[in-house]
């Protein structure tokens, strides 16, 4: 799992999406352009919550969020996604 140095504020966490698939079930390799965004991710940092709305995720889970979810950030050259914890549906 990455260590990240940023502290996300309030109920913000950064994720570090998973690998897009590189090939199909049946064998097929997917090409660069053809590639979804991932919807999987990895929870490597999180904020302390709002006052009353303490947060329900942790470091290390990991999560399943909307295909057009977070802000794509770039830090010490590895891609993460900054989003809401209310970007987040579940916890797989």
């Amino acid at each position: 799992m990455s260590k990240i140095n940023i502290k996300p504020l309030a109920d913000r966490v950064i994720v570090e999406p998973a690998a897009a698939e590189q090939k199909t079930s049946g064998g097929i390799i997917i090409p660069d352009t053809a590639k979804e965004k991932p919807q999987k991710g990895k929870i490597v940092a999180v904020g302390n919550g709002k006052k009353d709305e303490p947060m329900t995720v942790k470091v290390g889970d990991n999560v399943l969020y909307g295909k057009y979810a977070g802000t794509e950030i770039t830090f010490e050259g590895k891609e993460y996604l900054i989003m809401k914890e209310s970007d987040i549906y579940a916890i797989v």
